[in-house]
Parts: C-alpha cells; sequence; structure tokens
C-alpha cells in the first residue's frame, strides 16, 4: 500500500486544494481500450468544428496554476503546467498524442476539463509519496531520459517518494522510473485543482469519467481525494 500525503506548509500555501487520486490493480494496457480512442477523436473533432477549444492560459483554470508556479519560483511560460502544455500542444496540431491507453485515458480527461492529470507506476514508487516543498538535494530523472539527473531547486512543489523526486513543478513533469507503460498493471492517476470551492464539481466529474475509461480493463479502480482537510489517502 501507498499512501499520498499533502504537507501541511503545502496545504497551508495552497487551502483549497483537491486532489483526486483514481487508482486501477490488474490493469491490462496491451488490450484495445475503444471508449478511449472515441473520447480522443471526438474532442479531435469538437476542436476542428470549434465546439470546443483547450484551456488557454486566460482561463481561470490555467492561471491559477501560472500563479502558483510563480509562488515558488518557476516561469509558467517557460516551464508550464502540464494542462496548459497539452492545451497548447492540441490547440497548434489539432490532435492529443497518443502513449499508451493509460496515458490516453487521462490525457482526454486533462484536456476536456482544464486540470492537470498524471500518473505513477506503484510497482516502481518505493514507499510513501508526499506532495511538498523540495530542499534541493532532491533526484530527478526525467520521462524519456533515463541517463540524467536534476536536482529541483529549494522551494520547489514535486511529488517525491524515500528514493527521488516522481514530479517537478507539482505537475510540469514526471519521473522516467515511474512512467506508465503498456504493461503498467497497477497505477495510481492524479487529477489535481487549486480551487475546490469553484472547480471541485469539474474534478469530480473529471475523476468519475477517468474512472470509467478504466473499469472495463482493470481488475479494481477506486477514487480517493486529498485536500488540507483530509490531506492523507492509501492507495
Amino acid at each position: 500500500m501507498t499512501a499520498f500525503r499533502i504537507a501541511p506548509a503545502v496545504a497551508d500555501a495552497f487551502p483549497d486544494t483537491l486532489i483526486a487520486l483514481v487508482t486501477a490493480t490488474g490493469l491490462r494496457g496491451r488490450e484495445p481500450w475503444p471508449d478511449t480512442t472515441a473520447a480522443l477523436e471526438e474532442l479531435e473533432q469538437q476542436l476542428a468544428d470549434s465546439t470546443w477549444q483547450p484551456a488557454s492560459e486566460s482561463d481561470p483554470r490555467i492561471e491559477a496554476w501560472h500563479t502558483a508556479y510563480r509562488s515558488f519560483g518557476t516561469n509558467p511560460r517557460r516551464i508550464r503546467p502540464s494542462v496548459d502544455a497539452l492545451g497548447r500542444r492540441m490547440a497548434k496540431k489539432g490532435t492529443l498524442p497518443r502513449i499508451n491507453p493509460a496515458v490516453d485515458s487521462y490525457n482526454a480527461v486533462s484536456a476536456q476539463h482544464g486540470l492537470p492529470a498524471g500518473a505513477f507506476d506503484l510497482d516502481h514508487v518505493t514507499g510513501d509519496v508526499d506532495i511538498r516543498y523540495a530542499d534541493g538535494s532532491e533526484d530527478f530523472t526525467p520521462l524519456g531520459e533515463p541517463d540524467t539527473v536534476e536536482n529541483p531547486k529549494p522551494g520547489e512543489i514535486i511529488y517525491a517518494d524515500p528514493t527521488g523526486v516522481l514530479t517537478r513543478h507539482w505537475n510540469h513533469r514526471d519521473a522516467h522510473r515511474t512512467r506508465v507503460t503498456e504493461d503498467s498493471s497497477h497505477v495510481a492517476f492524479v487529477l489535481e485543482t487549486l480551487h475546490a470551492t469553484r472547480d471541485g464539481h469539474l474534478l469530480k466529474a473529471a475523476a468519475e469519467e477517468l474512472q470509467g475509461l478504466l473499469i472495463p480493463h482493470a481488475e479494481q479502480t477506486r477514487v480517493y481525494y486529498l485536500s488540507p482537510a483530509q490531506p492523507q489517502a492509501t492507495a
């Protein structure tokens, strides 16, 4: 079992944070996921028809993350929140990337709802995961760069286990070690908002939608919520 925790200092700085933790066990990533394929194609068609646009940096959902990034010393126009980067890519190319069914599922939900999303292969997480401020001594190996080691800046918000950093700049980029592949069978997905009062309903709808995409391809799925009032959940 892996506990996910919001550190007290992060909870104090961002008191309206709400994080959905969607877990899946017995995930089967090598079979067809027709509902995910349909979700991607429908979103792309809506963009082509101009009936929907991804959230831009002027959207309050994205604006909140830019403000948060600046608060811990990250320039959000150089190092963008994941949902911002995903939306910009989609607006430019007209499509979402195809990585593998599990990743494609959370990308579709992230883009549609304008909320950051990510995932961790829990079989490669060592111990519990804390959402906390970095002290600068931690190691991070970026996704797709297994020979690279970075150190976050002190004060940067990270997801980290006892071995190292799982995500830098809160949700900018995931680590190579805990990446989700077609063979990942025990996965924790996260969806995040900094304004639960305003956008909590969106987050809960997104979590349910993601769980719905996972259910046909998993032995079991669960949804948990983390907040300053309930800062820990065990997956």
